[in-house]
């Protein structure tokens, strides 16, 4: 039977141990390419793919129109949405409708970002947090109030009244810039739950 040449050439040539050692040595005083997370986060891109955020309108009510845009335009059906009427007495959104449920689940969505391009409010963004691990499968899936951007300087609760005078398509140009003086929150009754009458007897 044939053997090869250059094979048992190979077999035959003693292995130097201190040329081994010599690229150890070489590789201790290069400048090391580990990063130490997570005492150290590495800056993320400005347009990084991350953990999804529900916007709301400067008066604080909510961006989400429960159109279910997201939940078709996701290719991983990572998106859950329930969509309900607003009432005058209870509103969450400018338009007729809102986002009563609001789910995404992040043991599937691939962060893609086709939801945000098809929200039509511009209800969902993606922010920089990439830290999405946990202990158990369904502290993954997130909730409207894990998503909702919290309130800032001037913003109120909803549900509330829309600004007075203002209509839907005010909000969605920008002319409301902040809640009207006395805007308090609504009562919610979204479980069906009537509103007490003045005077009701316990």
């Amino acid at each position: 039977m044939a053997t090869d040449p250059a094979g048992d050439a190979s077999r035959d040539t003693p292995r130097n141990p201190v040329a081994g050692f010599g690229v150890t040595f070489k590789a201790m005083f290069k400048k090391r390419l580990t990063e130490q997370y997570p005492e150290y986060k590495k800056p993320t891109a400005p347009r990084f793919h991350g953990r999804h955020q529900l916007n709301r309108h400067p008066d604080g009510l909510e961006k989400c129109i429960g159109c279910e845009l997201c939940a078709w335009a996701c290719p991983a059906d990572a998106i859950y949405v329930e969509g309900a009427d607003n009432k005058d007495e209870e509103r969450y959104s400018p338009g007729e409708r809102y986002g009563r449920v609001y789910q995404i689940n992040y043991l599937r969505c691939i962060l893609c970002g086709l939801c945000v391009e098809a929200c039509p409010t511009r209800a969902l963004t993606m922010t920089n947090e990439y830290e999405l691990a946990d202990s158990s499968r369904e502290s993954l899936i997130y909730t409207k109030e894990e998503l909702l951007a919290g309130l800032e300087e001037g913003m109120v609760d909803s549900p509330h009244a829309i600004f007075p005078g203002m209509t839907e398509q005010d909000y969605y140009r920008g002319l409301v810039t902040e809640a009207a003086p006395g805007t308090v929150r609504q009562v919610a009754l979204s479980k069906g739950e009537k509103p007490e009458e003045e005077g009701a007897e316990a």
